[in-house]
């Protein structure tokens, strides 16, 4: 039984949220399946923070065949839109598309209008699409990719269920960035719709016979595979998948991102750096090279003359800001990239001495999981000292320190309905022991403001025989950030700080291709002394270009 005064309220929410989202305002429901679908509404939100009622003695879990009586409610979900609206950003989007990007649209539209099956893959450089779909979420969530992908892993979706049901329905399928991920995601997925899909008769059809459109720029970022060489990278990414046997590969070419900010820049300027940045994607620059090479950055771009190189490019990127710490349009399109998180954090901790306020320190509690298959007694000699100093890539820092003004960004998806998600960026309001208060900074959720709650994680891949169990906030300081967790992003300002240089595919180039004009990227290269230079590594793993 589900006890406490509020009962009725939560009930009559789930009700007005069932006929809202059916289309079917005089949809009865009994108290039975009233209590059942708010018991799966009180699941979603406590999956989202990791949770279940699994682990709750107070209340039931709720009866699966609730849903299947009442509708599927993923499918009211992705349904859930103004039909006016929606055609107004529509015509809006459609009528500034380039005559290339209106040519692609058109064609895939053909294919999906038709629902004769097609797999596309949407090529293009940096900036050539520039836009973030609404109501988008990670494919992971979404389709149940197990976090560690096996080359016989399969999406943890079952025939007839709630899931199954929603890609039955669907018609047409994006993924953006693809290339950043595992090709064991793709064939997983593949299985996964094959198998769905095999009453409607198309088992053997690539992807159950759905039209998907999968985007992205083989010159950023490749999967990210621990501990492992050059090759096996290349070998991990969706290129090298049987999929790709199954793909039209279609090609933009405009620089939208560029196009977007281009203030006073001539259109011949424009096009020197939209071609250096695109030549040095390629790893054309120094050739003949075999993808590692150091290149010369142009002298507009650097910041050459410093005594304090992280002063230096603190005061570039963010200048007045004792003034503006905590204005949101001043600080929203700025960034300082370096390639590792180590850098990243000097320059956090800098800029945080540099604003006023009151700093509050936040310290992680750190434990082994006991239940891991793993576990012996041998780990009992592993102390909360070392524990908090362990770092891996997906984890929160073991202490974290903020002020009120501070800029942060989500590591985890907390409400992704809300746009809390993985990478959104916030400003810190408030604080108290266990909860931020934070205000969205960009994007349809803007000032929106939101209570980010402490939260146990482990990394998908641990480096260690043991699995960490990490409770912290799941966020970063961010004036400043690695180059990889900037992919994706559009930016007004950049600040690359090179300290370290770049050290794998892809590095540099996102890091220089994120930002809408020329005049807003600047670059700080210095050696072990503080010696500014001017030239710096480039890593470009040109073979997975010629499935192109």
């Amino acid at each position: 039984m589900i006890y406490g005064r509020c009962l009725d309220d939560l009930f009559e929410q789930c009700a007005y949220g069932m006929k809202f989202g059916s289309f079917n305002r005089e949809l009865q429901l009994s108290n039975n399946e009233l209590k059942n679908l708010t018991l799966i509404e009180i699941e979603n939100m406590m999956q989202s923070n990791r949770r279940s009622l699994h682990e709750s003695k107070c209340m039931p879990y709720p009866d699966s065949y609730v849903t299947k009586h009442v509708g599927n409610r993923l499918i009211y979900d992705e349904l859930n839109y103004n039909d006016d609206t929606e055609k107004q950003k529509f015509q809006e989007l459609f009528h500034a598309l380039t005559y290339e990007q209106r040519l692609i649209f058109e064609k895939i539209m053909d294919v999906v209008n038709k629902q004769s099956g097609g797999v596309f893959f949407l090529h293009g450089y940096g900036g050539t699409a520039s836009l973030l779909l609404p109501g988008g979420r990670t494919t992971h969530s979404k389709f149940k990719i197990p976090v560690s992908t096996l080359d016989n892993s399969t999406c943890n979706i079952d025939k007839d269920t709630e899931h199954s049901q929603l890609f039955e329905a669907t018609d047409v399928i994006i993924w953006d960035e693809a290339p950043m991920s595992h090709k064991n995601c793709f064939e997983a997925l593949d299985k996964t719709l094959k198998d769905v899909m095999s009453k409607k008769g198309v088992k053997n059809t690539i992807f159950g016979g759905k039209v998907i459109v999968f985007g992205g720029d083989f010159r950023q970022i490749l999967p990210v595979v621990p501990r492992v060489g050059r090759s096996d990278i290349v070998h991990a990414s969706i290129s090298s998948s049987y999929v790709w046997d199954y793909f039209q590969v279609l090609t933009l070419s405009k620089n939208m991102r560029l196009q977007e900010g281009r203030d006073n820049t001539s259109s011949n300027e424009l096009a020197e750096f939209s071609k250096w940045i695109l030549n040095v994607g390629d790893g054309k620059i120094c050739e003949p090279n075999d993808g590692l090479v150091d290149i010369e950055i142009p002298p507009e771009l650097l910041i050459s003359n410093c005594d304090d190189p992280i002063r230096a490019i603190v005061e570039n990127k963010y200048p007045n800001l004792f003034e503006k710490y905590q204005d949101v349009e001043f600080l929203q399109g700025k960034v300082i990239l370096a390639s590792t998180s180590e850098v990243v954090d000097k320059i956090n901790h800098y800029v945080l001495d540099l604003i006023p306020g009151e700093e509050k320190e936040y310290l992680s509690f750190d434990s082994i999981d006991r239940t891991n298959s793993s576990y012996t007694e041998a780990y009992e000699v592993l102390t909360p000292e070392f524990l908090s100093k362990l770092r891996t890539s997906g984890l929160p820092n073991h202490r974290i320190k903020l002020k009120v003004g501070t800029p942060i960004m989500l590591m985890r998806n907390l409400d992704q309905a809300d746009g809390l998600c993985n990478g959104i960026r916030l400003i810190v309001t408030r604080f108290e022991n266990h909860v931020i208060e934070s205000k969205i900074m960009s994007g349809k959720n803007i000032g929106n403001i939101f209570y980010i709650p402490r939260m146990s994680m482990s990394p998908s891949d641990s480096p260690w025989p043991f699995k960490l169990i990490r409770r912290q906030f799941s966020i970063i300081v961010s004036y400043a950030m690695t180059i990889n967790k900037s992919q994706g992003q559009s930016l007004d300002s950049v600040g690359l700080y090179l300290s370290t240089p770049v050290f794998s595919h892809g590095q540099l180039y996102v890091a220089i291709s994120r930002v809408k004009s020329k005049s807003e990227l600047k670059t700080l290269i210095h050696d072990k002394e503080n010696v500014p230079c001017s030239t710096t590594t480039n890593v470009v793993y040109k073979e997975v270009f010629q499935a192109l």
